[in-house]
């Protein structure tokens, strides 16, 4: 492990994140996990297997929604969302290739996101979906403001679920794509580095701060262990090397961003820096998730679904 990686992992040994909201906590426990070293469907990959982006599982009828998930998750993350919807909308469930056991296809090599989001892009306009609205966890709700900025007519809706514009804000309030590159870097090598059988036991002794009950600790951990860690890692660094804030004020589509709230966390506070990150952005608006980790559809179920109701609405 470098000294400039190391160093970088230290900076999350030290207390700094604790009390910050749970997006903030959950990147910083994958980033820890790299430094300490349901349901059958038919899922069609896309555009074909030899170039596949992701692959989608389509269910239900009716007005059509796009649900994305987070960085490594499978798209089961979304099953239960999905009986809950299914009655009213047409779900499509992307798993994005080399995530939770999907082959890597075009993942296997070069970038991921810009692709992937053009791949989705391609998608909506070959199926002749008509103004759907786009649902992304995490890393998948990057994805949509990405979509929304570079293809404004794709989308209905967006619905953001946990996602920040830019996530190196964790790191310093102050930074850019610039000022975390070196950092990233160090990130994405040493996730490549990371023997299997640490990663798997940091994983798992991690995972507990992003999602709250065992079984679905189990869950998610397995998801990551089976992931393809090249594009874990060149993900995560794009994830990083990707900054929407000065884009959200020209992105038009009508946004609902769902945002956890941790038991003994500052509710006020917590909504007050989701509201900050997004400032700017002119058709968005607030949902909170009371005694949620980051996996909102996994921990508070109830609540979340009643959320995507009014947000679908």
């Amino acid at each position: 492990m470098s000294n400039l990686f190391q160093k970088f992992c230290g900076s999350f040994h030290n207390g700094k994140m604790v009390n910050r909201p749970m997006m903030w906590i959950a990147i910083a426990v994958a980033i820890t996990a790299a430094c300490m070293s349901g349901h059958a469907k038919a899922a069609t990959a896309y555009p074909d297997a030899a170039t596949e982006r992701f692959s989608v599982a389509v269910s239900g009828n009716g007005p059509d929604v796009i649900l994305i998930p987070g960085l490594a998750s499978s798209g089961d993350v979304w099953n239960g969302t999905v009986d809950h919807l299914k009655g009213h909308y047409r779900l499509h469930v992307l798993n994005l290739a080399g995530f939770a056991g999907e082959p890597a296809g075009a993942n296997a090599q070069g970038d991921i996101l810009v692709p992937a989001v053009e791949a989705l892009d391609a998608y909506i306009k070959a199926n002749h979906l008509n103004k759907p609205v786009v649902v992304g966890h995490s890393m998948g709700g990057l994805m949509a403001l990405m979509l929304a900025k570079a293809h404004p007519e794709d989308a209905g809706k967006l619905v953001i679920v946990d996602a920040l514009p830019y996530v190196g804000v964790i790191f310093n309030p102050a930074a850019t794509p610039a000022t975390m590159e070196p950092q990233a870097t160090a990130l994405r090598d040493g996730l490549m580095a990371t023997p299997d059988d640490a990663f798997a036991a940091q994983q798992g002794a991690s995972m507990g701060r992003m999602v709250t009950s065992a079984d679905n600790v189990k869950l998610v951990v397995k998801w990551s262990v089976d992931s393809n860690r090249r594009v874990f890692a060149e993900s995560f660094y794009e994830d990083l090397m990707t900054d929407m804030r000065g884009d959200v004020a020209g992105i038009a589509t009508p946004t609902t961003v769902l945002f956890p709230v941790a038991a003994g966390q500052d509710a006020a506070q917590t909504e007050a820096f989701y509201r900050m990150s997004y400032t700017g952005m002119p058709k968005v608006s607030f949902t909170r998730i009371d005694n949620s980790l980051h996996f909102e559809m996994l921990d508070q179920p109830e609540a979340f679904y009643a959320a995507m109701d009014g947000a679908l609405n």
